[in-house]
Formats: C-alpha cells, structure tokens, sequence
C-alpha cells in the first residue's frame, strides 16, 4: 500500500495540470484544429508514459506493469465515454466554443467521483474477497449489455440528477455564454449548460463502475489504480476534439 503523502502529492500534481490546461492552453483559439487536438493527446499520453517510469525508477517493474496494464484497459473502457460526450453535447446543441470548458469541469468531477470508487472499492477487497464475484458478474452483465445494445439514446428525462436539479433550480430556455448560473431579478438560475454537465457526470459515474472493477482485478494498490485511472480520464477531452 501507499503513503497517503504519495497520493496527496499526486494529486496537486494534477491540479496543476488543469489549472495549466485552463489557464494557458484554453487562452488559444477554441474549438481547436484536429492537429492541436491529437497533439494534446499524444501530450497526455507521453504524461502518462513519463510517470509510468517514474515508478519503475521508484517501486520496481511490477508496480511499473501494473500502471501501464491499468492504464491500457482504462484508457480502453473509457473511450465510450467519447460517444457519450458526442451524443450529449449534440443532442444539447452546446456552442463549440462552450464545449471545452463543460467537459474540463465534467473531467474534474470524474476524477472526484472515481477517486471514491477506487478507494472505497480496495477497502470492500481488502475486507470482502467476494466482492471480486460481484464484480466479475458486473463486467460481464456490461459487456453483454454493450454488445446486444443496437444505439444508444439520450433519455434525459429519466435522469433522477436533472429531476433534482430542476426542483432546486428554475433553468433559462437558452445558454447564457459559458456560464452554469445566472441571477436574474434577484434569483440564481441554472442554465441548460448546467444541465449538460450534469448529464456528463452521472453517465461518467455508471460508466466508471465496470471499467474501475476491471482494474482492481489487475492490482489492489489504490496509488496504482487511482494514478492509472487520473491519466486515462485527463485524455479524454484532447481525443474527444
């Protein structure tokens, strides 16, 4: 197991990285070309190669194998997450240039959201061997779920997040720049763009269920899975445009 520190660490390493992408990178021209977007990916891909070596140089060629193993097969089960980005933010008619930043704050909640499954899910290994089991049926009922699935749909009115949302907020008819809120007349309403993002998190938030699972059958480190799963997730958006 890791020091606490280690992952602490790593994770102010990554904030970093967003705040760069956000303060920096989103200062050029955006939507960005189709050469910007693959070189961002293979920028965050040679991140993930670079830190993958930095372990073997720190905890040895095991630790090393499983990184590289988890980050494969997370970076694998996630790209689903790309049709999911496409089919939302099309079907939610979100400007091009407001994209970037919904999918920056969506990839952040992802990070927070997954971060809990990880851990709580190596406690429940740790303690439960069984839930192994639990977890194979899982991938297995996913994957048949995937490949007898013939289209996916946007169903948003069956979505329990946006029911809340619109009992706590009333929502604009129209998107008010790249802003979530707006206060008219005295009163905080949500703009549909909130609702996009909404819609991203908690698909992200099912999706992650199998793909975290797959992991923890390659190792129970939680630096292992957490890192290996923080660098598949961040590429995301760069392969999405």
């Amino acid at each position: 197991m890791t020091n606490p520190a280690a992952i602490f660490i790593f994770i102010l390493f990554v904030l970093g990285l967003l705040a760069l992408d956000l303060g920096v990178f989103r200062r050029s021209r955006w939507p960005p070309t189709f050469r910007g977007a693959l070189l961002m990916s293979a920028l965050w891909v040679a991140l993930a190669l670079g830190f993958n070596f930095g372990i073997y140089v720190w905890r040895g060629p095991q630790p090393a194998i499983e990184f590289f193993t988890g980050y494969i097969l997370e970076l694998s089960l996630s790209l689903d997450n790309l049709f999911i980005f496409a089919l939302t933010l099309t079907y939610a008619a979100v400007p091009p240039e407001d994209q970037h930043k919904v999918l920056f704050w969506g990839v952040l909640g992802a990070l927070v959201s997954r971060g809990i499954f990880i851990f709580a899910g190596v406690e429940l290994v740790s303690h439960f061997q069984w839930v192994f089991y639990l977890f194979g049926i899982f991938l297995v009922y996913s994957g048949m779920s995937l490949l007898l699935k013939k289209k996916k749909q946007i169903r948003k009115e069956g979505n329990p997040a946006l029911k809340l949302a619109r009992k706590l907020f009333s929502v604009t008819e129209t998107y008010d720049g790249a802003r979530f809120f707006v206060r008219r007349n005295g009163h905080l309403l949500a703009t549909p763009l909130f609702l996009v993002l909404l819609m991203i998190e908690t698909t992200d938030v099912l999706m992650a269920t199998d793909s975290i699972s797959a992991v923890l059958a390659v190792t129970r480190d939680p630096f292992i899975v957490f890192t290996s799963n923080v660098f598949a997730v961040l590429g995301l958006r760069s392969l999405y445009f």
